[in-house]
């Protein structure tokens, strides 16, 4: 059964608890398109292996999960669409006292991984790479000396570009006039912020998940940049901040990622209030096309009719997973949205899920 990114968190924070005494617990990753069968093979011969463990504690412990994990591979008739992840061992903390458990998790993504691994602790590294934002953030740094290029994607800053200027210091050449010095510097900046503006565009312009840039530096310079309009119209209207920094290297794009968090934040929730005030809106003007009646929005995903399913975080979980797995067979769109604005208040208020609908359903 597919989990959605909630429950996937949920579940990532129960695997964390459980930590063996030795290496005696099993993680198995199973690529998506990959033969189960191929896995449970693997395993029977990891039996034999852990025979050679001297303690007879931690072997009967890798046994009897190893055993566990072939008996559930043995029942299962394919590998899920989004592969799966199985962690299984002696969870109880009392020593001498077996509790053996297994987890199963089809992520809400492809797994491209495949793993076994006996650890101390299950190893969940790879699923919770799947629970960072689906969508990136640019970042300029600049002074009229250099610029750095980066990007923020979930919690990881990566630098895509370091350029410099060439434009000389404030001390001129010997007898040049303070005038002619002045336009020299001028040129070389605006070829620099012509250069920059053209990187940018070659990352950025058809980057899909972009959602936003951020751009810092001294006061004056990434103002003459952005108002100079040397970005693309299309990048200039993706532009959500400018922070006031220091620094041009990549500790600058840490800095301005650390000062603009409430920016980040609010982005989140624009998207969140511009999707329930569409849901609202349609409810008001078109109430044909809106649903918010659990009996209604199961009858709307039957006919297939579901283009958006919209889903309060304080919903009921179990009857959102029973709309979340309805609505991915019919290649509906699912938003999660949260009770931290008017408007998430007011839909949990109302009844903490609704449905946009491709046509009417009688």
């Amino acid at each position: 059964m597919k989990l959605t990114k909630d429950e996937l968190t949920e579940k990532l924070i129960e695997l964390e608890n459980p930590k063996g005494r030795h290496t005696e617990l099993i993680s198995v990753y199973i690529p998506a398109g990959y033969d189960a069968n191929s896995v449970q093979k693997q395993l029977e011969a990891e039996k034999s292996t852990a025979k050679n463990i001297k303690s007879t504690t931690t072997r009967n412990n890798v046994t009897d999960a190893l055993d566990k994990i072939v008996r559930y591979l043995k029942g299962l008739k394919r590998t899920p669409d989004n592969g799966l992840a199985i962690f299984a061992g002696n969870t109880s903390k009392v020593e001498g006292v077996s509790d053996l458990q297994l987890w199963e998790i089809e992520p809400p993504q492809p797994l491209k991984i495949r793993l076994y691994r006996c650890d101390k602790e299950f190893v969940l590294e790879p699923l919770k790479t799947m629970l960072e934002a689906d969508e990136v953030f640019g970042l300029l740094v600049m002074d009229r000396k250099e610029a750095t290029i980066g990007i923020l994607e979930g919690k990881r800053i990566e630098v895509l570009q370091k350029m410099t200027s060439g434009v000389p210091s404030k001390v001129r050449a010997g007898g040049q006039s303070s005038q002619r010095f002045h336009r020299i510097t001028e040129g070389l900046t605006k070829e620099f912020y012509k250069r920059i503006a053209e990187e940018m565009k070659k990352i950025f312009f058809d980057m899909p998940k972009l959602k936003g840039i951020l751009v810092g530096g001294p006061i004056p310079t990434k103002d003459e940049f952005l108002e100079g309009e040397y970005l693309a119209t299309r990048l200039r209207e993706k532009v959500i901040g400018r922070i006031d920094i220091g620094d041009t290297d990549e500790s600058g794009l840490k800095e301005i990622v650390e000062k603009s968090r409430d920016i980040l934040a609010d982005q989140e929730i624009v998207y969140e209030k511009k999707i329930l005030e569409k849901f609202f809106e349609t409810l008001g003007e078109k109430p044909g096309l809106a649903f918010y009646k659990e009996s209604d929005i199961r009858k709307a995903l039957q006919y297939g009719a579901v283009e958006i399913l919209i889903i309060s975080k304080a919903f009921d979980k179990k009857i959102a997973k029973e709309l979340t797995e309805l609505a991915e067979n019919i290649g509906s769109k699912i938003e999660i949205v949260s009770t931290e604005t008017t408007e998430g208040e007011q839909f949990q208020n109302l009844s903490g899920i609704g449905a946009l609908l491709r046509f009417k359903v009688q």
